[in-house]
């Protein structure tokens, strides 16, 4: 069935406009969440999701207590969860793929449930605002039209997206909520910044900059995150964008340069500098395997040798 909105069926949407002058009830939502205190989530206990990456798992789930994601503009963060199961699943797009990758969010959340299981699907979404070139509302509703093409009842639950999470600074435009976290236990969702992105945090950067597609980073079963293998060529060209000013890299290299948190620049450089460090990315993956990570005893994730 298509996408629900307090049971019926979402029609036909030409603009998030008119999605919410027809659902004034997400419109307050959307107002509450955005509202609610930022939390600053505990390394750990946290599976940090990057752009383009996707990661589910399940209350049982003894190494991880929150997922979250931050960092989105015009990107959106969306969490479906399975209200009876309590598998839940995070998600970071950006637009790459929309179509493709909305069925990989619903399969892992249904992969974690049992087909009988009781509870519905809930969907979550959290992200982009009111940019100049309209990047925001377009991945908006990219995405609702991808889950209304789903064959499972999918719920929409919050929708704090576009220009509901939209603030204005200075005459210019910028998300209310850059991330979100999603508590495994109890299925809250809420605003949230985080102080660690790892872990591989640069290798993950430098998969999605060299166009890795949506990749789901976590196995469940065994609390193991999994990165790569990648493939990408040597191009030393990209040692350009070192020499370059910060106002010259967010132009190019951003999609809402004025909407950016002040780590951005810092950020691209660091993963431009990986990139030179290894331009063979077949060193960082030995017999073509995936780099695995474990938490700790002390909630750090350190890498599992084989």
């Amino acid at each position: 069935m298509p996408l629900l909105i307090q049971g019926r069926e979402l029609e036909r949407l030409s603009s998030t406009a008119e999605l919410f002058e027809r659902n004034p009830h997400l419109k307050e939502n959307a107002r509450l969440f955005s509202s609610r205190p930022l939390v600053d989530v505990d390394p750990k206990c946290l599976l940090y999701v990057q752009q383009r990456e996707f990661a589910a798992t399940t209350p049982a789930d003894d190494c991880v207590s929150i997922i979250g994601s931050g960092d989105a503009t015009t990107c959106h963060l969306v969490v479906l969860r399975q209200t009876g199961s309590g598998a839940v699943c995070l998600a970071h797009c950006d637009g790459s793929s929309t179509c493709a990758e909305v069925p990989l969010f619903v399969k892992a959340v249904s992969s974690l449930s049992n087909v009988c299981e009781e509870g519905r699907l809930e969907l979550h979404l959290v992200g982009g605002f009111n940019d100049d070139t309209k990047t925001s509302h377009n991945l908006s509703l990219s995405i609702l039209a991808a889950f209304q093409k789903q064959k499972e009842d999918i719920h929409l639950e919050t929708c704090c997206i576009t220009e509901m999470n939209d603030i204005v600074g200075n005459g210019t435009h910028r998300p209310i909520v850059y991330g979100i976290g999603v508590n495994v236990k109890t299925g809250d969702v809420f605003p949230a910044s985080f102080t660690h992105k790892g872990p591989a945090e640069e290798l993950r950067s430098a998969r999605t900059f060299t166009g890795g597609q949506m990749a789901d980073i976590y196995d469940s079963s065994c609390g193991l995150v999994k990165i790569g293998p990648c493939k990408w060529s040597p191009n030393l060209d990209i040692a350009f964008w070192l020499s370059q000013n910060d106002d010259t890299i967010l132009k190019y290299l951003s999609t809402s340069p004025l909407a950016e948190p002040p780590h951005f620049v810092q950020g691209m450089k660091s993963t431009i500098r990986f990139l030179l460090e290894h331009p063979n990315s077949d060193s960082l993956f030995p017999g073509g395997q995936p780099q695995l990570y474990r938490r700790t005893d002390t909630g750090a994730w350190e890498r599992l040798l084989r």
